[in-house]
């Protein structure tokens, strides 16, 4: 229950009355390992029987969003563009993008830090950040290809 409480006093902090549905969001994209489309969040609000419409869950999301409690987004898999959500946890992360299963896996720390302090000196550029999504296949996926 301490996760419901920290997400509505975050909620509250924010501007945004405390409600069940932005609450539940909350607890989904804090719990998930990969960002999630809406459709997932939706799908897996239905399974906690909580009652929504999809329309009301993108609304949630860009409220959420609006606030900075939540991050988006934008992967292209296969040719789906598409914007995923998740928690926002207050650190920079970047992805692995499986083009099998679509599953998004976080990398941990950034391998362009250095990079990106060198091209700041390098081109006199303040650099303000930067995107890195790497495509392939997951194990999985190699080992069902074989």
């Amino acid at each position: 229950m301490q996760k419901r409480t920290d997400h509505e006093a975050a909620l509250r902090r924010s501007g945004l009355k405390s409600t069940k549905h932005r609450t539940a969001i909350l607890d989904i994209l804090e719990q998930s390992d990969q960002p999630m489309a809406a459709e997932q969040v939706y799908l897996e609000l239905g399974d906690q029987k909580i009652g929504v419409s999809l329309s009301t869950v993108y609304r949630v999301l860009e409220s959420l969003l609006d606030k900075n409690l939540v991050t988006k987004l934008s992967m292209s898999i296969s040719g789906d563009n598409r914007a995923y959500f998740e928690y926002n946890r207050k650190s920079h992360r970047h992805y692995l993008v499986c083009l099998g299963c679509k599953k998004i896996k976080a990398i941990e720390h950034c391998p362009l830090k250095n990079y990106e302090e060198a091209l700041e000196r390098e081109m006199n550029y303040t650099i303000e950040g930067h995107k890195l999504d790497i495509y392939g296949y997951c194990p999985a996926c190699q080992e069902h290809e074989k």
